[in-house]
């Protein structure tokens, strides 16, 4: 049997959600679904887990305060100590007030373009990367859900076309 992929396009988002746990109920296994914007609900019902990107930012976040104080306490303190208006800095603590601010813009600065460069990486969504998208009217206004029949050994192609049609499908394709 060759693998065969089956595009089924939905017009509304809670259509392809409703559609996804129609296929899930009866023992389908969808590949991916592609959408314009976010569908709330939709990872649980096709088995996406949930995101580490959070874990992520708070380590580059973590980092970026680590630099920032540590670069402040070398170039203010160890390397090139500076007495302004009479307030030496001898030590960290002391001025580490002044510090605060300019320490929580590195923070941002590292979590922010290391969660954009991490995201990059982990979908493929580099500069000069062709898009995978089987259908660009998925960037506009319409939902897709892919399926594979290689992944659906249990159910026949045209069965899993029987469980599409029930649903309110805009457009059918099988490649």
């Amino acid at each position: 049997m060759t693998q065969q992929k089956i595009y089924a396009l939905y017009e509304d988002p809670h259509d392809l959600l409703e559609a996804a746990k129609a296929l899930v109920a009866k023992g389908v296994k969808i590949k991916d679904v592609y959408s314009p914007f976010p569908v709330h609900g939709i990872d649980p019902v096709i088995g996406i887990k949930r995101t580490r990107l959070a874990i992520c930012a708070f380590l580059f976040g973590i980092t970026g305060t680590t630099l920032a104080l540590t670069g402040f306490w070398y170039f203010m303190i160890h390397d090139w100590p500076m007495d302004i208006g009479g307030k030496p800095s001898f030590t960290l603590y002391q001025n580490i007030p002044a510090f605060i601010p300019i320490t929580f813009e590195f923070t941002v600065l590292l979590g922010a373009h290391g969660m954009a460069i991490t995201y990059m990486l982990r979908n493929w969504t580099l500069p000069g990367v062709e898009a995978r998208n089987p259908d660009p009217r998925t960037t506009d206004d319409k939902f897709l859900i892919e399926i594979q029949t290689a992944d659906n050994k249990k159910i026949d192609a045209g069965n899993i076309l029987e469980i599409i049609k029930q649903t309110k499908v805009f457009e059918l394709k099988q490649v």
